[in-house]
């Protein structure tokens, strides 16, 4: 587990934060965008994607990755979702650029460096719903469960969003947090991106040497996807393949389409290239 406070940790989630800044103002670019973020420009000084580890390779999985997780929200809010709480909202825009009722909370949860950042560069623009922002480190367990009891409390069906999150952590710290959430029934439904061991190894090889100069490398691909966490409180209830989405708009590298036209893996995804965004609910 990493340690708590560390600056260099804190450098490594701000340098992913700021990738996937520079990825969605890129997909903006495009006449066929999968969706449109004007906010990522003001939020990165440069969003050429040659700056970055990956280049170009990663341009299609994180505009998918975004669109997807976009469609789940708007989805459990058309479901009666009141509140969302973004873990390691990063420079996520979602409040800003989504269509939302005026009525939903929307809770950002980060450390206070990228909050106080965001602040800065948005404090000016204003949001379609409410939003919050709460400096918190998330491996601080009693200040967490406390945050979790107080927004239980306030929320009737909550979504919790961890995007880009979990494959920093380790199985145990990510079985952690799992846990913690599933302790508050108003807390009930979670999205969160998935990849599986050989798609984990891939990203370790394309950052994990820049990412191990500031903090902790990519760390969590489960093989048996996520049914992971099943025993930790959670049931697995929509699972999109983000490679089949990349297909069928277009976005897939050559080297993937065969792989886009197997049958889905249902519990061997730990044997393939393989990534998700899922959508869980309590047991």
């Amino acid at each position: 587990m990493f340690r708590t406070g560390d600056h260099r940790y804190v450098r490594a989630i701000s340098e992913t934060a700021h990738w996937a800044a520079v990825y969605r103002a890129h997909e903006s670019n495009r006449r066929d965008a999968l969706f449109r973020d004007p906010f990522a420009r003001l939020l990165v000084s440069d969003y050429r994607t040659d700056s970055l580890p990956c280049g170009n390779r990663n341009t299609w999985s994180l505009a998918v990755r975004t669109f997807l997780i976009d469609k789940f929200v708007r989805s459990e809010i058309h479901r009666g979702a009141d509140m969302v709480i973004n873990l390691a909202a990063g420079l996520d825009t979602r409040p800003y650029r989504m269509a939302l009722p005026a009525s939903l909370r929307w809770i950002e949860v980060d450390f206070p460096q990228v909050l106080r950042y965001k602040n800065k560069v948005l404090g000016n623009r204003r949001p379609n719903c409410a939003l919050d922002r709460i400096p918190l480190d998330l491996a601080e367990v009693a200040d967490r469960s406390d945050l979790f009891r107080f927004l239980g409390r306030q929320a009737r069906n909550a979504l919790v969003i961890t995007e880009g999150l979990l494959i920093y952590w380790n199985p145990r710290t990510v079985a952690s947090l799992a846990r913690d959430l599933s302790n508050f029934r108003n807390l009930n439904r979670w999205v969160l991106d998935l990849a599986s061991p050989p798609i984990l190894r891939a990203f370790q090889r394309d950052v994990g040497e820049q990412l191990g100069q500031a903090g902790p490398p990519p760390r969590f691909g489960p093989k048996n996807g996520p049914r992971f966490f099943v025993q930790h409180g959670w049931q697995p209830v929509v699972v999109r393949s983000v490679i089949k989405t990349a297909d069928r708009f277009n976005r897939l590298p050559a080297r993937l389409r065969g792989i886009a036209r197997t049958p889905e893996f249902k519990g061997r995804e730990g044997r393939q290239p393989w990534s998700a965004v899922c959508l869980l609910a309590q047991h």
